[in-house]
């Protein structure tokens, strides 16, 4: 049987502990007071990210508490994916750069090594408990030598951002809360470091995907700005490319505060960016930035803004495998099969692709809110319709449905 208290489940409750009417919550989140009730009988899911964070403004919480995170996935990924946040957050506090935290560190190639497999457990797999496992050990080795070894200073410098890089999205996913903002704040650390442009606009990046649901106007102006001091180094390729990139970042940061067109306005800025940039898939810091990007993003964009029929147009002649990433691929899928989804006539289509996206990334695929409240919207109904198999076992794998 589905569980309906998992579908934003903690909406009444709250509402309730905030001594608010939903007439009250409704208005003062710019939604409308049945589809509030909807939301929180499990009759209606969250499809954007605008509703979830009025919602969380509203009622003076993070989204985190409103979405139940961390989920509790089945069988043996759970406690890998809980061991991992432990050691995570353990890392997180221990190390600063500057400080040595003593230990052994080994050859070089043998960490970079690691960095390399790192490399692909984050942007290739997206698997969070294995990324969880390496992570402390390179930072410990990579802090060790910033202090230690003068001649790798550069090389532990990069690849401690790619250590934080991964911390983040590996917290944010397993719902650590605080933790995506430390590991974000200590690439840009780094990247100070560095005294690299491209670098200072990468950190900036990554500090907006981490926590822009918990300050999404801040998040939204200190991309813009990052992106204008950007403006003059362009002739770079590797600078151009993460430029493209804030520009992708400042049209979601539009399109969840209902800005439509902001949003577009930076959509077209990053497909000019893109359009001028002679490979299809650029490689600095395997952002993937690059006309087919641009087109994911628009699709997400669409996404969020409610665009359903526009997003199976946007979406029929994309390429994502051009990508060398399943875990992009799989997110675009997810994008493109949770708009389908919403729709009764379209919803086997769109479980298909997200079907194909948990293949690609599982772990990636069972921790996305908007997916899951996809899943559990279009379980309900059927529940009601007695159908759907292929549903009932993705539900079970995210912890949404029990066994039986």
């Amino acid at each position: 049987m589905y569980d309906d208290s998992q579908h934003i489940g903690r909406l009444r409750e709250i509402r309730l502990w905030r001594q608010l009417s939903i007439r009250a919550v409704a208005e003062l989140s710019g939604l409308s007071f049945g589809y509030l009730a909807k939301l929180e009988r499990g009759e209606k899911p969250v499809t954007k990210r605008a509703t979830l964070e009025s919602l969380a403004t509203t009622l003076r919480v993070s989204p985190t508490e409103l979405t139940g995170q961390p989920y509790g996935p089945a069988g043996q990924e759970s406690s890998e994916t809980h061991e991992a946040l432990m050691l995570l957050e353990e890392s997180l506090e221990s190390f600063e750069l500057g400080d040595d935290p003593g230990g052994p560190i080994r050859e070089w190639h043998e960490v970079r090594a690691d960095v390399d497999r790192l490399a692909d457990l984050t942007h290739v797999n997206a698997d969070y408990a294995k990324q969880g496992l390496l992570v402390p050990k390179l930072m410990a080795e990579l802090h060790a030598a910033y202090v230690r070894q003068h001649e790798h200073r550069r090389d532990a410098l990069l690849w401690l951002i790619q250590c934080y890089s991964a911390a983040c999205w590996t917290t944010k996913r397993l719902g650590g809360r605080g933790l995506p903002l430390v590991a974000a704040r200590m690439a840009q650390e780094c990247a100070r470091e560095l005294e690299a442009p491209q670098w200072l606009g990468y950190a900036t990046w990554l500090r907006g995907d981490a926590s822009g649901q918990f300050g999404r106007q801040r998040q939204y102006l200190r991309t813009v700005r990052t992106a204008d001091d950007l403006r003059g180094s362009l002739n770079d390729p590797e600078v151009s490319q993460v430029y493209g990139m804030l520009h992708l970042s400042a049209a979601l940061g539009a399109a969840a505060q209902r800005d439509r067109d902001a949003a577009i306005a930076h959509l077209d800025e990053a497909g000019a960016v893109a359009n001028r940039q002679q490979d299809e898939v650029g490689n600095f810091a395997r952002l993937w930035f690059g006309r087919t990007n641009v087109g994911i993003w628009r699709v997400a964009i669409a996404a969020e803004l409610g665009d359903g029929p526009k997003v199976v147009e946007l979406a029929k002649d994309l390429h994502p495998e051009v990508i060398p990433s399943r875990s992009r691929q799989a997110e675009f899928l997810c994008d493109y099969g949770r708009s389908l989804m919403t729709e009764r006539d379209t919803c086997d289509q769109g479980l298909s692709a997200v079907l194909r996206a948990e293949a690609l990334a599982p772990q990636r695929v069972r921790n996305d809110v908007f997916v899951r409240e996809a899943v559990a919207d279009s379980l309900r109904r059927a529940r009601r319709d007695a159908g759907g198999r292929e549903l009932r076992g993705l539900a079970w794998r995210m912890g949404i449905a029990p066994v039986g």
